[in-house]
């Protein structure tokens, strides 16, 4: 968890797919925001389309890559919770301040990758690096 937690961290937009409701693939970048208890959580609000798409159909990849060119690649069920102390946690990024302004904002939604797996990889040759989280 570690390592997926550093990269993340390391390289701030990740890419979100779901599928759409047109049974489509959906992409848009994404932030990841803190990791709790093994688990690794992200926000929304419950007005976009993505909240939509996750209602029906729960299961996401996430995407990133390193100015380096390693990248991780995350699936996952997401699972909704109203959790105040991740939303809280969430109000120290900026940028979902500006957004929600307080963790008790009705649209403000946290959810966590259930089943998680990832893969760590670069271009050196090695293998990647497998995690289930």
């Amino acid at each position: 968890m570690k390592k997926v937690v550093e990269f993340l961290q390391a390289n701030p937009v990740q890419y979100f797919a779901t599928i759409g409701e047109d049974g489509k693939p959906k992409c848009r970048p994404f932030m990841f925001c803190v990791e709790k208890d093994s688990k690794l959580w992200f926000c929304t609000n419950n007005k976009k389309e993505v909240y939509a798409q996750l209602q029906k159909n729960p299961y996401a990849e996430i995407c990133v890559s390193s100015p380096e060119y390693a990248w991780i690649r995350i699936s996952g069920k997401c699972v909704f919770e109203n959790n105040m102390e991740i939303k809280e946690a969430c109000m120290a990024n900026p940028i979902v301040k500006s957004q929600y302004d307080s963790a008790s904002n009705p649209i403000f939604e946290v959810f966590y990758l259930d089943e998680a797996k990832a893969t760590l990889a670069d271009f050196s040759g090695n293998p990647p690096q497998e995690f289930t989280l």
